[in-house]
């Protein structure tokens, strides 16, 4: 027992000895900055472009109206149909008007008779005042005769052109080429000349526009950007891209036409009218969609990726940056628009400041840092959500 009693202290202290050796080493080796991960930012040149709702509209559209009265013998087309301009669609009784047309000429030849009636009686009457054997009024009498019987002519020449316009009238033919509609008549139908209702219509699709209402203080806003030299426009300023009601883009661009030369006072907006392209008829009249105009090109924009940037309760934009004595700044940011996955940044920044993109989620401002240059491609380690969190989402105004 007394061997025991002296042997364990001894075995003790160099187990002691070890442990207070390791401590000591952890407590004296030097720990270094954090690693952080940034992006350089650099002014670049991008196209701003604005996104609206609209609506699509025919290029032409026309109500058929019969021009004669009359009922509708036959229906020559089928609804829906594709149609040529002055193809016939229907086809009135013509039977009275055949008869006017008759009446017509008959009057036409009635008149023609009286006026070689008229001038061989001026032509006897000039042979007789010469040798006084009729009175001079006699013969100016005749005169007036024969000019009155060429005007019955023309007359009766006009009234047989208005009877076979009738005529022709009672084959309705369409007025544009396009795509026609339902028919409101039916065979049978009485119908009257310039009625209320149409027949049917027909609307032209191949082109086809796209109104859509911008306000007009961003009408304003953008001319004087363009004024002011701050954007420039080429010739990509004039094309105009479709989203469609399933979130499909329409593959053909569209050329802008005009702005409307007035405001609407009830809304404060200006209609743009854009033409496209529509070879297979895939826009039809009335839908919804969505325009992406161009704008025009900023030269120096700055772009931050919206992953780097982070609100506050108020809403208030934020990204952190590392400053010239290595340490982390956070700095507030005023932003305009996303372009993709970046916000333009239009105040808080300035070009070649190092914003950070990774690592510094657990860190303070005021830190000392070391930089690394972030890339873009590389997924944050532990699957840890990317600097910033989930992006916010804006649309361009």
């Amino acid at each position: 027992m007394t061997f025991l009693r002296l042997a364990l202290p001894a075995l003790l202290l160099p187990l002691a000895a070890c442990g207070g050796g390791a401590d000591s080493q952890q407590q004296q080796a030097p720990q270094g900055p954090p690693t952080v991960q940034v992006m350089t930012l650099r002014p670049q040149a991008v196209t701003l472009t604005t996104t609206l709702p609209g609506r699509t509209t025919a290029f032409e559209t026309s109500d058929v109206r019969p021009q004669v009265n009359g009922l509708v013998l036959e229906r020559l087309f089928q609804e829906g149909d594709a149609v040529r301009k002055g193809q016939a669609l229907y086809r009135i009784d013509p039977q009275p008007y055949l008869t006017q047309v008759a009446s017509a000429r008959a009057a036409l030849a009635r008149a023609r008779a009286a006026i070689a009636s008229s001038r061989a009686l001026t032509r006897r009457y000039g042979e007789l005042v010469k040798i006084n054997a009729i009175a001079r009024q006699e013969y100016e009498n005749s005169i007036t005769s024969a000019q009155q019987a060429t005007a019955d002519v023309a007359v009766q020449q006009a009234a047989l052109r208005s009877a076979q316009i009738d005529l022709a009238r009672t084959t309705i033919r369409a007025p544009i080429s396009g795509r026609i509609g339902r028919s409101v008549a039916t065979t049978g139908a009485l119908v009257t000349a310039q009625q209320t209702d149409p027949l049917t219509t027909i609307q032209r699709l191949d082109p086809i526009y796209v109104d859509v209402p911008q306000s007009s203080a961003d009408l304003l806003r953008l001319r004087q950007q363009l004024m002011s030299g701050e954007l420039t426009r080429g010739g990509q300023a004039a094309q105009v891209r479709l989203r469609l009601e399933d979130g499909s883009v329409y593959p053909v661009a569209g050329q802008l036409q005009f702005a409307d030369v007035s405001v609407d006072p009830a809304t404060g907006s200006q209609v743009i009218r854009a033409r496209f392209a529509n070879p297979r008829g895939l826009l039809l009249p009335g839908m919804s969609v969505k325009a992406e105009l161009i704008e025009g090109t900023q030269a120096d924009a700055l772009l931050v990726p919206q992953r780097a940037v982070t609100r506050d309760e108020k809403g208030d934009a934020s990204v952190m940056v590392v400053g010239k004595d290595g340490k982390l700044q956070p700095r507030k940011l005023t932003t305009s628009r996303t372009i993709g996955d970046d916000w333009v940044v239009t105040g808080g920044l300035n070009p070649g400041d190092r914003i950070v993109m990774e690592g510094a989620m657990m860190l303070r401002p005021g830190m000392a840092v070391k930089t690394a240059p972030w890339n873009p491609n590389a997924k944050p380690a532990g699957g840890q959500p990317p600097q910033g969190g989930a992006p916010a989402q804006a649309q361009a105004k």
